[in-house]
């Protein structure tokens, strides 16, 4: 009996010993050295990739999409929208994901016409040349890019909303296309937040 109770007081001071030395190593110096790393080799994106306006303040982040609209939800005109978002309310960080709902649910079908009607209808143009990003939400909700062709779709509007030459307008969607991964990983695509933002700040 003696001898069991001894064994067990060796296994419980290791099994201590043990939590002590992995909680000092995983759950600080570990966590520490990894911040560390990252503030020195990637500040900008440890941080959370923050953007901000031309006086300074932080109005989002590259890495998560956002909404611009009025207080009614209606879209701004003067703004390039970005794709629709099943997250929350729309963008909502703490309660990313999509719809899903498979590709032949009824409700999908359903609100995919709508938004191609609604579309087709800001940007003057026919239904046909809605681009599929502009009418399906990202599996994560939070998607900061659209496509170059839903970009250069959104020109004419935001030039008109703004009184700006459409082709200044498209010089700044091109410095703000960002190329495949690696030249070949995805997609070519457009960066949202950082394009509105150049163009407030071209009206300055």
């Amino acid at each position: 009996m003696i001898t069991s109770t001894r064994a067990h007081l060796r296994t419980l001071r290791a099994a201590a010993r043990a939590t002590a030395l992995l909680t000092l190593l995983l759950g600080i110096a570990y966590p520490l050295a990894i911040t560390g790393l990252g503030q020195l080799a990637l500040p900008v994106r440890a941080d959370g990739s923050l953007l901000a306006d031309a006086d300074g303040e932080i109005v989002g982040s590259a890495l998560i999409g956002q909404s611009f609209a009025d207080a009614d939800g209606d879209p701004l005109p003067r703004y390039f929208q970005g794709r629709p978002s099943a997250a929350g309310d729309g963008y909502d960080a703490a309660a990313s994901s999509g719809s899903n709902l498979g590709p032949e649910n009824p409700e999908l079908v359903a609100e995919i016409s709508r938004r191609r009607a609604e579309i087709a209808a800001f940007e003057s143009v026919p239904a046909s040349r809605v681009p599929a990003d502009a009418l399906t939400a990202s599996s994560s909700g939070l998607d900061p890019h659209i496509s170059p062709a839903y970009a250069q779709l959104q020109v004419p509007r935001v030039a008109a909303a703004r009184g700006m030459d459409a082709e200044e307008v498209r010089r700044l969607v091109a410095a703000h296309t960002q190329s495949p991964d690696l030249g070949y990983l995805g997609s070519s695509r457009v960066d949202v937040l950082g394009l509105n933002i150049a163009l407030d700040d071209a009206e300055e």
